[in-house]
């Protein structure tokens, strides 16, 4: 017998599979704008550490959670630590390079030799890490050397395409291993804060291989915290080791910003294809960051490209697109917002039904969860129901990328509940359990009665379990909201 169709009643509220993370800074650090933001629909505020201090971040992550307390929708937060970085020295005033030039990167002690213009490097390594032959990028890539000796105190290059040098400028050196720590000492301070103030996500950057999230999981532990990790692949041992870091970490981080100056430009699609695919695989989430929408930061409205290149992202099923500098120093944060939301939502609406048929299924709790997702497209508009202590059955769920099919995740746990904000259509609810499951699954109904989620009369598919004299068992039921 067909389920009878859905009575008619208010409007059910929109629902986006793709989370949007923006980056808190100057532009939007004020209660009026993160409310705005907030409303608008962003599921992840970013803390990027590389530009903060521990009072500047106390205040913010405290200032974020009181706007979401008045305006009762509750976002997780994310920790970018900042992570090792070979810079440039000081200079006294910015300096104009010339193609052919010679220049001296000094990683140790010493004098300036031959008239040759020399600038420190603060890594002590790079002499015995870089040979003859390598390419050195400064600034972006906006300077590119290429490196004729070396010494332990010196590296002299060549000018191959030049630029104005300023001070502390960032420097790259694609495919070599360099050797510097997983964490800084201002990363552990900065996490230490972020453990205080109970963030629920810490983004590591430059991540090269899996002993370096063991490196931030111990320290997690040791403080006894329960944030999840996400890693960030910004090089080319970061790709080389992306199995083995996918399954050290909580979630991935697709920095194509870094990532693209380190690899050739035109195989950076390639990797995100891949990373996205590799994650979806392992069953965790992942983010697409970076220049998603650089014009914006004085534009108020993206080029085409840009809005292709959200639109790709949400076509591969990444877990989330993320907004940096747009909403940190922007014009427009709002617009931003707004915007990739518009892209998101359209992009989701143009695709048929279906579900990732390629997910390798592990065990029999799998094959129950595929069989809802499969029962939940039938019904027509329809959604899945479940409840979780720590958000493994949402998360097995959303890698099964179930198109134009809301899961509706219940916990009582406050940081599962932030945590699954991550997930791929997955809308997580908070809400106290009962004993009884029936009636928690009679509570969770009337929630989403409540919040416009479902109409009477809708038809959800509810993952759930029962006992069986002393045995629990895995079920689904299909059932009408009443």
């Amino acid at each position: 017998m067909n389920p009878p169709p859905p009575a008619a009643s208010t409007p059910k509220a929109a629902f986006r599979l793709t989370k949007i993370i923006f980056t808190l800074g100057p532009s939007t650090q004020d209660e009026a704008m993160l409310e705005k933001l907030i409303l608008a629909g962003v599921d992840v505020c970013r803390l990027n550490m590389a530009h903060a201090d521990e009072a500047w971040t106390r205040t913010m992550i405290r200032r974020v959670r009181e706007v979401c307390r008045r305006t009762q929708r509750h976002i997780a937060l994310l920790m970018d630590v900042k992570g090792p970085e070979i810079r440039t020295g000081d200079l006294a005033e910015p300096v104009d390079l010339v193609a052919g030039q010679l220049i001296d990167l000094m990683p140790g002690p010493g004098e300036p030799e031959d008239g040759v213009f020399a600038v420190g490097v603060n890594y002590p390594l790079m002499g015995g890490d870089v040979r003859a032959g390598t390419v050195v990028l400064v600034d972006s890539g906006l300077i590119r050397l290429e490196v004729q000796s070396t010494s332990p105190s010196r590296v002299r290059c060549r000018v191959v395409v030049p630029a104005k040098l300023h001070s502390r400028r960032h420097i790259n050196l694609p495919g070599v291993k360099v050797r510097l720590p997983a964490l800084t000492p201002k990363d552990r301070a900065d996490i230490e804060v972020g453990v205080e103030e109970q963030v629920d996500f810490f983004a590591l950057s430059f991540v090269r291989e899996a002993d370096d999230i063991d490196i931030l999981r111990r320290l997690l532990s040791d403080l006894k915290s329960s944030a999840r990790i996400v890693a960030k692949v910004e090089d080319q041992s970061g790709i080389t080791n992306l199995d083995e870091i996918i399954v050290a970490s909580d979630a991935v981080m697709i920095a194509r910003g870094d990532l693209g100056i380190e690899v050739p430009m035109e195989t950076l699609p390639l990797f995100q294809k891949m990373a996205v695919e590799a994650c979806i695989r392992h069953r965790k989430p992942v983010i697409v960051a970076t220049h998603l929408l650089e014009s914006m930061i004085t534009s108020p409205v993206p080029t085409r490209a840009e809005v292709s290149d959200i639109a790709s992202a949400v076509w591969s099923t990444a877990d989330a697109i993320m907004l940096s500098g747009e909403t940190a120093t922007g014009l427009y944060p709002l617009e931003c917002v707004q915007f990739m939301k518009r892209v998101a939502g359209r992009v989701e609406e143009s695709e048929p039904k279906g579900y990732n048929t390629a997910l390798p299924l592990k065990n029999n709790k799998d094959r129950l969860l595929r069989s809802a997702v499969v029962l939940a497209q039938e019904l027509g508009d329809s959604g899945i129901v479940v409840f979780t202590r720590n958000g493994f059955l949402p998360q097995s769920l959303a890698a099964l990328r179930a198109k134009r099919c809301p899961i509706y995740a219940f916990t009582d746990e406050p940081q599962v509940f932030r945590h699954m904000l991550l997930m791929w259509g997955v809308e997580p609810f908070l809400m106290p359990f009962a004993a009884d499951p029936e009636e928690v699954i009679c509570a969770a109904f009337a929630y989403l009665l409540r919040r416009n989620w479902v109409r009477q009369g809708d038809w959800m598919v509810v993952v759930t379990n029962v006992l069986a004299g002393k045995k629990t068992i895995d079920t689904i039921q299909m059932r009408p909201v009443e």
